[in-house]
């Protein structure tokens, strides 16, 4: 396995510095070398907010993503502020609400109701990160599924372990169910 660099981007309080960790604590269970930072705003919530993991079959060594292969995107700020870092041949997933769109045609890109489904199939949008999740690992299988339920369940509130793994299943489902739609942003 080669090295994959993955930007979580979105605004403070959607749980995007969490996504990471869960991510990388994923990677690690697998057995990869992982890298994990994380920046955010001034603002407690509301403020730009991103993550970032590099996950390496081998030595990693230098510890920033400079160019993401996968670019997660909630908010329209964040695909503003991140697109130009998306390297050529990459993942663009956009939550459904973000509009304006570059034509980059040399990246796949998958607009996925995450913030959406949080809200109204699970009546929860603070899981929206673990949808987005679940989403990812559907588009990458860069971790072993089993591995991202158990950093989930490892990292959530106690209590919320239920709501979660169905927020993961959720995820799962968005990519596994309308994929094709989701490509072409008919999702």
């Amino acid at each position: 396995m080669g090295q994959q660099e993955f930007r979580l981007s979105g605004s403070g309080g959607q749980g995007l510095i969490l996504a990471g960790i869960i991510l990388a604590e994923a990677a690690l269970l697998d057995g990869k070398n992982v890298v994990q930072s994380q920046s955010y705003g001034p603002e407690a919530r509301g403020g730009a907010s991103k993550a970032e993991v590099i996950i390496s079959g081998n030595e990693i060594n230098y510890p920033k993503v400079r160019h993401c292969d996968v670019l997660l995107a909630l908010t329209q700020v964040a695909y503003d502020k991140y697109i130009d870092f998306l390297r050529e041949g990459g993942t663009l997933i956009l939550d459904s609400s973000v509009e304006n769109k570059s034509d980059r045609e040399d990246v796949k890109t998958y607009s996925v109701p995450i913030l959406k489904t949080a809200k109204e199939n699970l009546k929860k949008p603070m899981v929206a990160n673990i949808v987005a999740l679940g989403s990812i690992y559907e588009l990458t299988n860069i971790v072993n599924k089993d591995s991202l339920e158990k950093a989930v369940l490892n990292r959530v509130p106690r209590g919320t372990e239920e709501l979660n793994k169905k927020a993961l299943e959720e995820g799962f489902n968005l990519i596994k169910n309308h994929k094709e739609e989701c490509y072409e942003g008919k999702c």
